[in-house]
């Protein structure tokens, strides 16, 4: 039973062809196609993306390894000023997962105040690698953000969108059941990011469940791929043309896995373009507030609702 529910398998869409970052090119815009279908069939691809080469991953994974080798007292002070920004770990019901996150990450200063928390003598070099890291996930969230945009032919809107964008890094262990049996490391959700950027080391753990509700296991484990996940405000701002979906992570084995995943967090208002509206598409959520979708969701409301972004701003 379990190969037939693996055969399907998420496109890879090549994002490192220099004739395809170049706007409005042939290339740019075939590559657009294949990333609106993706995200309205999956709402997820695999990017082929050339921005971290080699020496910038193992100073990446080095680094992370290195994060969660730190004293506990000192992981906690990663604290939950915002929802999803601090740290998890040492969960009863998660017990393989550990967690940080790494506020306005594009922002030098941002990823800087963290490590002096982490190292209160400072750390440049975590810094700068890891800021480094994030920059090269904008520049690929970004590429994906405007070809949607175009796409659905609304790129009027995509410069207000894209200023309004902060990036929160989360870095993730899921440490090694020492089983051959796949363990639950993370349990099913969807992001409540507009998108999700996935970076790993080389052993996969996410699977993902498709519209007709299989589960396929994502191959991630290439040193220049990225995941690309559409979030819930990305589906609410497509008025439902694009899937936000159901992921999690299971592991098996001897080794940690350690993986980075970069959200785009809206500090505005998220509403449906008036020209994504029409007969085939009525009008399916009210403008909403995404940091405020955000604590909703951490709420108690909203950790008990089946569908927090429906009851959140659903009309």
């Amino acid at each position: 039973m379990g190969s037939e529910t693996m055969e399907e398998r998420l496109p890879v869409i090549n994002f490192s062809d220099e004739k395809v970052k170049a706007e409005g090119s042939v290339e740019w815009r075939r590559t657009s196609k294949k990333v609106r279908e993706a995200l309205e069939e999956y709402g997820c691809f695999i990017a082929k993306y050339e921005g971290v080469g080699k020496e910038l991953r193992e100073e990446v994974l080095k680094a992370v390894k290195e994060l969660f080798e730190l004293p506990i007292e000192r992981k906690k002070m990663n604290k939950y000023e915002k929802p999803f920004n601090g740290y998890v770990g040492e969960l009863r019901t998660l017990p393989l997962h550990e967690s940080l996150g790494i506020d306005d990450a594009t922002n030098f200063n941002g990823v800087q105040s963290f490590s002096h928390l982490m190292w209160p003598e400072g750390n440049h070099h975590f810094s700068a690698t890891l800021h480094s890291f994030a920059k090269r996930a904008e520049e690929l969230d970004k590429m994906v953000t405007k070809m949607i945009f175009e796409s659905y032919g609304v790129e009027k809107y995509y410069n207000s969108h894209a200023d309004s964008i902060t990036y929160l890094l989360r870095i993730l262990k899921n440490k090694a059941p020492q089983s051959p049996d796949p363990t639950l490391c993370l349990v099913d959700h969807t992001d409540k990011s507009f998108t999700t950027m996935i970076y790993q080391d080389h052993i996969n753990g996410l699977e993902l469940k498709t519209k007709n509700g299989q589960w396929i296991q994502v191959d991630n484990s290439s040193p220049s791929s990225f995941v690309v996940i559409a979030g819930d405000a990305f589906k609410a701002w497509s008025n439902d043309r694009v899937e936000s979906p159901t992921h999690k992570v299971m592991i098996r084995g001897n080794e940690d896995r350690y993986s980075l995943a970069m959200f785009g967090f809206s500090n505005g208002i998220v509403e449906v373009p008036k020209e994504l509206v029409d007969q085939n598409h009525p009008l399916r959520y009210k403008p909403f507030d995404h940091i405020g979708l955000l604590h909703f969701f951490r709420s108690k409301e909203g950790f008990n609702s089946k569908s927090p972004l429906k009851d959140y701003c659903a009309i």
